[in-house]
């Protein structure tokens, strides 16, 4: 009996989530996924995250050896799953490489050592590159208890040494970068600023890590500041090494030049449309914006219900019961006319627009209350790796729904989908030109006001924004019309392979199900097919 039950045991214990033996080691693929996550959060005795240059060299040695620890594991017999987790490790390490390598966020952007943030992304992460020591004040409630103001507290005091040592890293010369990074240091201040006020007599050890932390920054703008003439170097990271972000890190099949052709035809396309649907909508009345306060909280609940009612009623993807309370919690606020940038433009006209690109915090929520089975999977991919997934999906959505008849009732609204995907075409093309140094940050600027349909922009402030975003991180600015096009992709081939049994509502299933991983490898998944993951992965 107990050999019996020592047997038993024994292959309990070989099981993983997948029903696998350890003895074709995809424990030992977790292991490793595991080491590499950690590898990058290296932190000095006081806590305070480590990228100086000794530093780096040593993760650089490390990931050799994880390279190779990787390449020796043997993946047949896998489940198709599992050998998509595989490809999945392999291009975290290209992108730890990458960070090392090229992208160097320590050394060249000083907007990295930006890490308090009062906000939540609606992404799985923060968007570009971040400190792993971020502090998240947006998790916080407050009036502040005892416990959580002595973690706030020694969690600022990171900054006054991060800071210091931020000075011996950033030895970069991308002039763009530097200069529109010493704005988000600003910005620290401010958010500090506001932080000393809702805090104000909460305990004398906070209001000090508070006045430190702001001195600190202070002092780290002045430094900045002072650096600053003496930079003058381009801040892309060039063709070259942007292909090779896009094949081994994004797994995308495409080059830069494929982006910008794509990018081209879409913004064609979506000027084309938008002028279709004005010819068709020409004796329709014009969209009345929202005017206050009151009438913004009434339509955008609305919205919110009609949308989740058509998703529902025409089965477009399956409704979990997080998700309509995840989207409620934020629908944004009244913004007066005078302030309104582009997409606040688009939400005081018809909300349920921009909210369908907001279900972005379907999978935001999803990821605590229906995290993936994969081990791997069931957190945010590092480095951005979930963007054009991400981003994509966001963005398909709202073709989707318009396609499905969201606007049927209303259709001028049809014309907004339209002018946000010309938008994200032309700040996206001012992102390839700008990555491959063919204008700077102010001519990318310029170039996305030039080419977002006329009288849309509004508050500007946004357009530095984004294109600062999107040059600290390469293919953020195409991954929204990229990764729209590589869903559609799966779409088709979903389509082909199922022809008369495909539905939409299946369709998203297995998307959604998936993950937040390239597209590339959800397509492998979802049909099986492994030429374009070949491809990529060919040498």
């Amino acid at each position: 009996m107990k050999l019996i039950i020592a047997v038993i045991l024994s292959s309990l214990i070989g099981l993983n989530s997948f029903g696998q033996t350890a003895h074709n080691t995809y424990l030992d693929l977790l292991a490793l996924s595991k080491e590499l996550r950690q590898i990058e959060r290296t932190a000095l005795p006081n806590g305070v995250p480590d990228y100086r240059i000794q530093t780096i060299k040593t993760i650089e040695q490390k990931l050799l050896l994880y390279k190779n620890k990787h390449s020796k594991i043997d993946t047949s017999g896998w489940s198709l799953e599992n050998r998509v987790d595989y490809v999945l490790v392999k291009a975290e390490m290209n992108a730890l490489e990458y960070n090392c390598r090229i992208l160097k966020p320590w050394q060249r952007d000083p907007a990295f050592y930006a890490i308090v943030w009062n906000e939540q992304s609606d992404t799985p992460d923060h968007e570009g590159p971040t400190s792993f020591s971020a502090i998240e004040l947006w998790k916080y409630n407050f009036p502040l208890s005892p416990t959580d103001a002595a973690k706030l507290s020694a969690s600022l005091k990171i900054i006054p040494p991060l800071y210091e040592q931020a000075k011996l890293n950033l030895t970069g010369n991308a002039r763009d970068l530097w200069s529109a990074g010493i704005g988000n240091i600003k910005e620290q201040v401010v958010i500090l600023e506001e932080l000393a006020n809702k805090t104000n007599n909460t305990s004398v050890e906070l209001t000090q890590s508070i006045v430190a932390a702001k001195k600190a920054c202070n002092q780290f703008i002045l430094w900045l500041e002072k650096k600053l003439p003496s930079k003058y170097g381009s801040s892309g990271i060039g063709k070259e090494q942007y292909n090779w972000h896009l094949k081994n890190v994004l797994l995308v099949p495409l080059t830069w030049d494929d982006e910008v052709m794509l990018l081209k035809r879409e913004l064609t396309r979506a000027y084309a449309s938008l002028q279709l649907e004005r010819e068709r909508n020409k004796n329709l009345p014009p969209l009345n914006p929202i005017s206050n306060k009151a009438e913004y909280l009434q339509k955008t609940d609305e919205a919110v219900t009609k949308m989740m009612q058509f998703i529902q009623q025409k089965k477009i993807l399956p409704v979990k019961e997080y998700m309509e309370p995840a989207l409620r919690k934020h629908l944004g606020d009244f913004v007066p006319e005078q302030n309104r940038n582009f997409f606040s433009i688009i939400s005081h006209l018809a909300p349920a627009v921009l909210f369908s690109h907001s279900t972005h915090w379907f999978e935001v929520e999803g990821l605590i209350k229906d995290p993936n089975k994969s081990l791997l999977r069931k957190d945010a991919l590092p480095y951005n790796m979930w963007m054009m997934r991400d981003e994509g999906l966001a963005t398909s959505m709202e073709e989707t729904l318009m396609h499905a008849g969201m606007w049927d009732e209303n259709p001028r609204a049809r014309e907004l989908v339209w002018i946000m995907l010309a938008q994200r075409c032309a700040r996206g093309l001012a992102s390839l030109y700008a990555q491959a140094n063919m204008i700077n940050y102010e001519q990318a600027r310029k170039f996305q006001v030039e080419w977002t349909p006329k009288g849309w922009t509004g508050d500007e402030s946004l357009v530095g924004f984004e294109q600062h975003l999107y040059l600290r991180q390469p293919a953020y600015g195409t991954c929204y019309v990229t990764g729209k096009y590589l869903i559609e992709k799966v779409m088709m081939d979903m389509s082909r392979l199922h022809q008369n049994n495909f539905t939409l509502y299946n369709f998203f299933e297995k998307f959604y199900a998936a993950g937040i991983i390239p597209v590339s490898l959800v397509g492998w998944q979802l049909t099986g097919n492994d030429e374009e993951i070949k491809k990529l992965l060919k040498k």
